[in-house]
């Protein structure tokens, strides 16, 4: 029999020294919690917990219970757990009286080892629910800012990051850039994308492709953005290759594009190797749309714009020598230009105009080009053999959806019939 209650007492200590020193709970949220732990087990085992009261001290690792009862005459006793014989309470203290409370200290540890299951179950369960709308609360309020995690285990769809609170942070690939390698025990660098909380189990997603990243970073490095006198207004990216930030300053003493450059570089320097080596260019930002279509297409001279405002799309005419400084190589000039400027952007090669007179339609090719082919060209608003050839090549693939070898024989045969 003693064993028993040996074994008993010490774990009802654990049980309470286990859960007093939990991560982020505060104190008197955890003295309720405790305190409701002990009052669902109590209710569970007396039937109710009204007459008792829970005293827990969480600084000094202990509680106390007390029932409060109230003396009945002998043989009168309906509710033994609210009500006490008076010769009982007497064996407590002789000058009990009808009618009067009797106060009396429960030892817990005498409920047995269920109720100290139960009451750890309880509390393990209510304090996870706590850590968890903690967890979520906390990384909630920080969706959009950096946070640096340690790497603890890499698999093919994601990296698993965990921080200084042992918390656990998801890096999916698709949120990788390219470029990246990852090794246990380093340090990573990302912005917190959302917090999902299904079930109420919080998975914390970082990224380090999203252009907040990128943006984060710059106020980082720049003190001109971090103290408002720059604002960067669009960031486009393709991670891991090359980036596109627009800046606006309203100090007219202050060059925004040198500011966050720095001298050499300096200042975009260290975000470069943040980022694998993702080229970073910045331009002026303007309220003018067409002399941002022209700063977004830099390095690439523009000729002329014409827009379509409703519909977002521009038209923008160059001499042939700066058609590829526009598309840069593999039309990622061209594709960050259009997602900074929001604009859907064509790019055509300036025709004199003795050339346009000596122009003919495609539709005179159809012994030479099947008839389908000159149709989809046709759809997307090119008529003339020198509309197609001064066109991109990959502007052809990509909107009137060509094959490459459809598109440079096309090409051939009408470069053909100029040369």
């Amino acid at each position: 029999m003693a064993a028993k209650k040996e074994e008993k007492g010490p774990s009802m200590i654990e049980t309470f020294q286990e859960f007093k020193e939990t991560k982020n709970i505060d104190r008197t949220t955890l003295v309720s919690v405790l305190e409701e732990s002990f009052r669902n087990v109590i209710a569970k085992m007396f039937g109710s917990d009204e007459n008792f009261d829970v005293i827990v001290n969480p600084d000094k690792g202990d509680f106390e219970i007390y029932r409060n009862r109230i003396v009945v005459a002998d043989g009168e006793v309906q509710d033994e757990n609210k009500e006490i014989s008076l010769t009982d309470a007497q064996k407590i203290e002789p000058d009990y009286e009808i009618g009067e409370e009797v106060s009396e200290e429960v030892n817990f540890s005498k409920f047995g080892r269920r109720a100290i299951l139960n009451l750890r179950q309880t509390l393990a369960s209510k304090i996870l629910e706590l850590e968890h709308d903690s967890l979520y609360n906390k990384y909630k309020d920080k969706v959009g800012t950096v946070v640096s995690g340690e790497v603890y285990q890499m698999w093919k769809r994601e990296v698993l990051l965990i921080d200084d609170e042992g918390n656990e942070l998801h890096l999916p690939k698709s949120e990788q850039i390219p470029g990246d390698t990852y090794h246990k025990g380093e340090t990573v660098r990302a912005i917190v994308l959302r917090v999902d909380n299904e079930n109420n189990n919080p998975r914390i997603i970082l990224s380090r492709t999203s252009p907040v990243f990128l943006e984060r970073l710059l106020e980082a490095e720049v003190p001109e953005i971090n103290d408002g006198l720059i604002t960067i207004r669009r960031v486009a990216r393709m991670p891991g290759e090359r980036a596109k930030v627009a800046v606006e300053s309203y100090d007219e003493r202050i060059d925004p594009v040198g500011a966050c450059v720095g001298v050499k570089g300096s200042r975009v320097h260290g975000i470069v190797r943040e980022l694998c080596n993702e080229n970073i260019d910045v331009i002026n930002y303007s309220n003018n749309v067409q002399l941002f279509i022209q700063r977004a297409l830099s390095p690439a001279k523009v000729s002329s714009i014409t827009l379509d405002v409703e519909n977002h799309k521009a038209e923008v005419y160059l001499q042939p020598e700066e058609v590829s400084l526009a598309i840069g190589r593999g039309g990622m000039n061209i594709k960050l230009a259009s997602m900074l400027t929001e604009f859907t952007i064509d790019v055509y090669r300036v025709v004199n105009e003795n050339e346009a007179d000596e122009d003919i339609y495609l539709d005179e090719f159809s012994d030479e080009i099947d008839q389908w082919v000159i149709d989809a060209v046709k759809n997307i608003g090119l008529d003339t053999a020198k509309a197609v050839i001064n066109a991109p090549r990959e502007m052809l693939i990509e909107k009137a959806d060509l094959e490459e070898e459809t598109v440079d024989h096309m090409l051939a045969v009408l470069r053909s019939e100029f040369e």
